[in-house]
């Protein structure tokens, strides 16, 4: 199981990703949103906005109630850590059920590009 401090490192590592991508990508696949990782084994969620191509504002938070994100993955830390690190395929982890995706077709579709 991964820490948590690794899990914030993770989402460091993603906005390095994200700010690596060229002009035309990001523009056309990465829009603002509200954004929420569940951790299912930590028992927190972190949650922030992506914004401007970056994932700001990131709070843990006790999981629980209504999701209120506009796009809420669902996953253990290890996971968080292995998708981020290339390890992890989106799609086939998101197919096989290893990461709960809670969000519009459209956002699927752009997460799959920025992932």
């Amino acid at each position: 199981m991964a820490t948590l401090s690794q899990c914030r490192d993770a989402v460091t590592q993603l906005n390095l990703r994200l700010d690596g991508l060229d002009h035309e990508t990001r523009h056309a696949h990465v829009v603002d949103r509200s954004i929420e990782l569940l951790l299912r084994d930590l028992d927190v969620a972190l949650r922030g906005h992506l914004r401007d191509g970056q994932i700001v504002d990131v709070l843990e938070c006790t999981p629980g109630g209504e999701p209120t994100a506009q796009i809420r993955l669902t996953m253990t830390s290890d996971d968080l850590v292995a998708l981020v690190d290339g390890s992890l395929g989106f799609g086939g982890a998101w197919a096989s059920g290893r990461i709960h995706l809670n969000a519009s077709i459209s956002d699927l579709w752009r997460l799959r590009k920025m992932l």
